[in-house]
């Protein structure tokens, strides 16, 4: 009986470990990165390849751009299981083993790489938020060429614990009484740009979008408009701000945070784990999942204007068709100055 007791009890830890979202520190620095490298951590590029040939910190191994490569182009969803074990494998890139993760500075995609790790075992796993940005700010040398791992055979196990499905998420609609964080834009809850079929929020979400989680959450569109010179706004927000910035949200209740595909639910998620958040969950297919099920409740709906859409279209082939008019006009015109000879009437 004890023995049977006992392994009960083991089997009972084990689930808890693997429900918890990864015993590293979430969020590291520059510092906190080359002493994980000096400890023989995998350290994962999740940049595209042009921009990791560009320069990537020493020893990196990369699969190309994350986003693209490991999710169905049309769902956003994770590709087959298969799929994903042979492309980590291929890498070296071994979710058993302490894995750290990174883009440029507060790209959402490092988290998503996290997230991967953690959902297919991996509970050793951290974000290096700053990125190349931050590696190369403290003075850290790059390298170009691509680095190797050697081939790893894996079979992953997923962890669905660690996700809302959508049948969750509408029974959770229905119930209120568990904490949603909306990591979209503003325009986006509140049905204003609609990305899928569908636009609004989930019913008693509150929009907290992920941006906020950085000192200057304004930086990409100062950068779009150049008026700053660089992304250091796009760092990782203090401690005090970031308590402050969830204050109203139970850090003991369960908590789901969604976005349109998860990829910026999955840093908030990682920053609400910080903060001693120890019932957090990824919606995994979030908005595009969520709006594409029709009887699922939302507030503030509207739907994809199809026709406006078209219109815009047209309107931008029509620009496009009087550009290149243009431009066989100056091209013309210019041949026939190069077929002239000089002080001849042509």
């Amino acid at each position: 009986m004890l023995p049977r007791i006992l392994g009960q009890v083991a089997l009972a830890l084990a689930t808890l470990l693997f429900a918890l979202p990864g015993h590293a520190n979430a969020i590291l620095d520059a510092a906190g990165v080359k002493a994980a490298i000096a400890r023989g951590a995998i350290v994962w590029d999740v940049r595209a390849a042009p921009l990791y040939r560009k320069g990537h910190i020493p020893g990196a191994v990369s699969i190309g751009d994350a986003g693209s490569v490991l999710r169905n182009p049309v769902t956003e969803d994770f590709i087959d299981k298969a799929q994903v074990e042979k492309i980590l494998g291929n890498a070296g890139i071994d979710p058993a083993r302490e894995v750290v993760v990174y883009a440029d500075r507060g790209n959402p995609y490092a988290y998503f790489g996290r997230f991967t790790i953690q959902y297919f075992g991996g509970r050793n796993v951290s974000v290096f938020h700053d990125g190349i940005d931050g590696w190369q700010e403290a003075g850290n040398p790059l390298e170009t060429a691509d680095s190797k791992r050697p081939a790893v055979t894996l079979k992953l196990t997923e962890h669905p614990q660690l996700v809302a499905s959508t049948e969750d998420m509408v029974r959770l609609a229905k119930r209120g009484d568990v904490q949603i964080i909306d990591a979209r834009t503003a325009g986006e809850f509140l049905g204003n740009d609609v990305r899928a079929i569908r636009g609004g929020n989930i019913p008693g979400s509150v929009n907290i979008p992920y941006e906020q989680n950085w000192k200057d959450p304004e930086t990409n569109a100062k950068l779009s408009r150049r008026q700053v010179p660089d992304n250091k706004g796009a760092g990782l927000a203090g401690s005090d701000a970031l308590k402050s910035l969830y204050a109203k949200l139970d850090p003991n209740k369960e908590t789901v945070v969604y976005c349109q595909s998860g990829v910026r639910a999955a840093e908030t998620a990682a920053v609400l784990e910080t903060l001693g958040f120890n019932k957090v969950k990824v919606y995994d297919s979030s908005w595009l999942g969520y709006a594409a099920r029709l009887d699922a409740p939302v507030e503030r709906e509207t739907f994809f204007n199809v026709g406006a859409m078209n219109g815009r279209l047209a309107s931008m082939q029509r620009k496009i068709e009087e550009l290149e008019a243009m431009i066989n006009d100056l091209h013309s015109s210019h041949t026939a100055k190069l077929a002239c000879p000089a002080g001849k009437v042509c």
